[in-house]
């Protein structure tokens, strides 16, 4: 499989601690035929940043327990 400089970018930007990383869950998943090697959450919450990372889908990197454990999740 050769790689291909395709990617998607999404963010979220919320007063309130509602569902951020939700959100951005279904944010990434409209974009990921933009580029379908990996996928990540970066969630900025009062200056400290939490991510999760990982090769493959979207729906295969984020699961309800990853996506519980980042802020506003």
């Amino acid at each position: 499989m050769d790689l291909h400089e395709e990617c998607g970018v999404f963010g979220v930007i919320s007063p309130q601690a509602t569902d951020v990383a939700g959100a951005v869950y279904y944010g990434l998943y409209a974009l990921q035929h933009r580029g379908q090697e990996s996928c990540g959450i970066v969630i900025n919450d009062d200056g400290v940043f939490s991510s999760h990372k990982d090769l493959g889908l979207v729906s295969e990197v984020f699961t309800a327990d990853t996506l519980s454990r980042l802020p506003a999740g």
